[in-house]
C-alpha cells in the first residue's frame, strides 16, 4: 500500500497540487452537480437574452466560467497576483450573465 501511495504522489507532483487548486476543482464539480440536480428538478426551455441566442443554465454557466477565467488572467496581467477584487468582478460578471443572457 506505501509503495503505492509514492508512486501515485511522485507521479501528481508536477501537478503542484495546493489546497487552493484542490478547492477549485471542488467548486466546479460542486457547480455541476447543482446545476445537474436543477436541470432534473426543474426542466427550463432555453431563452433569447442580449446576445440573441437562445441559451440554457448550462450554457450560461459555461459563459461564465470562461470570462472569469479571462477575467483572472487579465487582473493577473494586468494588475498582479492579489486576485481578492478580481473574484469579485467575476461575481458581479456571473449576476450579469445570468439575468442578461
Amino acid at each position: 500500500m506505501e509503495d503505492t501511495t509514492s508512486r501515485l504522489s511522485e507521479n501528481l507532483a508536477w501537478m503542484a497540487w495546493t489546497w487552493q487548486t484542490g478547492l477549485f476543482f471542488v467548486v466546479i464539480a460542486g457547480l455541476l452537480l447543482f446545476f445537474t440536480l436543477v436541470a432534473l428538478w426543474r426542466p427550463e426551455r432555453a431563452r433569447v437574452g442580449v446576445l440573441g441566442i437562445p441559451t440554457t443554465r448550462g450554457d450560461r454557466l459555461f459563459i461564465t466560467l470562461l470570462g472569469s477565467a479571462f477575467i483572472n488572467l487579465a487582473w493577473l496581467g494586468l494588475v498582479g497576483p492579489d486576485l481578492g477584487w478580481a473574484l469579485a468582478l467575476c461575481l458581479v460578471y456571473a449576476l450579469a450573465v445570468f439575468r442578461l443572457v
